[in-house]
């Protein structure tokens, strides 16, 4: 356990020095490094966790990683994987509710123009190598197409569990009776039978996730209690993750007054700015709160709250999920989810490139080199986002 949780400890803090973009980037970054690079896992099974995570509530790039940990090193490589893609932006989130200012002022905005480009070349390799591998055929082309078009309609956040949801549906019944022949004569996995009944892990975790929820009613009088409340409750109720969150971390600090707007807003563009989780906004508000009468002791207990109700429902989850891939209707499903899974990483690029970060041909022609870059390894992934943003903001 030691070895697995250095190991992704020290791989994760690599992608969360480097993984500008928010959360579509981050699912481009790990893919290539997880599955391309260490071939930790296969290109199904990274999709499977994808897909798990997806349904669950939280930060979804950094549930992902940590499943990707605990594949690798058990619970102590997802706790390594967890605390190194967090830690770069969190440092950085804190620091700048300390009094450190906006990056963008000292540096311009040009090399933040260069990551988002980057970011977008990353997106489009990893589609591109995930429709290859999960969508070999015209029935997956289908679901994903249906699930890009739905979520280009219904632009909203809860659409894209229930998108993944049917796919998996259809799964089912697209490939079930198929799959159960493939499979026929083939002895089924004895060792699930041994094996704790489900609600081992479930139960636990909804126990936890409750208590988590009730601290806030256990200390009515606390502002520190009603603060870490709030970030604990935006971290369990947010689908989607990211920006996704910021309507309810407003609601639980600028409408109750422990934060200013100004403030807010201010660490809003400070999260634009680093790598790593949006969640690690959390820090900079827990800092900004100063939870238990310090800035670095917030700012520790915003990251743990906003990111700890997500983990727990990831623990929770998992081990159920680990018994019910083995059955021939649940692989069915995962292949019909995994096909859905593109489509939403497609609507992801496609919004991408219509919310303003590609403006002209000279950006066109930069994702391509980039996208170039990427997919003939010219360079490492990390060297290519320093270029892009080096690049950046020469240019601006």
């Amino acid at each position: 356990m030691h070895r697995g949780f250095l190991e992704c400890l020290m791989i994760s803090l690599k992608l969360g020095l480097v993984s500008f973009g928010g959360p579509v980037a981050h699912l481009g970054y790990f893919r290539d490094t997880y599955v391309v690079q260490l071939k930790w896992l296969t290109e199904e099974r990274y999709a499977e966790l994808l897909s798990l995570t997806q349904f669950l509530p939280g930060p979804g790039s950094s549930q992902l990683g940590a499943a990707i940990g605990y594949e690798r090193g058990g619970w102590g490589g997802a706790l390594g994987a967890w605390l190194g893609f967090t830690l770069p932006s969190a440092l950085l989130m804190i620091l700048f509710a300390i009094g450190m200012g906006s990056i963008q002022s000292w540096f311009g905005t040009g090399w933040l123009h260069g990551l988002k480009l980057v970011a977008v070349a990353v997106v489009a390799v990893a589609l591109l190598g995930m429709r290859q591998k999960l969508c070999p055929r015209l029935p997956e082309m289908l679901l994903a197409t249906i699930a890009l078009v739905a979520l280009v309609i219904i632009p909203q956040a809860w659409i894209q569990p229930v998108v993944i949801l049917l796919g998996g549906v259809a799964g089912i019944l697209m490939f079930g009776k198929q799959i159960a022949r493939e499979e026929e004569g083939m002895s089924q996995p004895k060792q699930i039978a041994g094996k704790r009944p489900w609600w081992a892990s479930v139960a636990p975790a909804v126990l936890c996730l409750a208590l988590l929820m009730a601290i806030p009613a256990f200390f009515p009088e606390s502002e520190d209690a009603a603060g870490a409340g709030g970030l604990l409750h935006a971290g369990a109720l947010v689908f989607g993750g990211g920006h996704v969150v910021l309507p309810l971390l407003e609601t639980s600090t600028v409408d109750t007054g422990l934060v200013s707007g100004d403030a807010f807003l201010a660490g809003y563009g400070a999260a634009q700015a680093v790598p790593g989780p949006m969640f690690t906004f959390g820090g900079f508000l827990g800092a900004s709160m100063e939870l238990l009468g310090n800035a670095w002791a917030g700012g520790a207990v915003g990251i743990v709250a906003i990111f700890l109700p997500g983990m727990v429902l990831l623990a929770g989850a998992l081990p159920v999920w680990n018994r019910l891939k083995h059955f021939p209707w649940a692989r069915a499903g995962v292949r019909g989810s995994n096909a859905a899974v593109v489509g939403v990483l497609g609507a992801a690029l496609l919004g991408m490139l219509t919310s303003g970060s590609v403006a002209g041909l000279m950006d066109a022609a930069a994702i391509l080199i980039l996208a170039l870059a990427v997919y003939f390894k010219w360079l490492p992934v990390w060297a290519i986002v320093i270029v892009a943003a080096v690049g950046g903001g020469l240019m601006a």
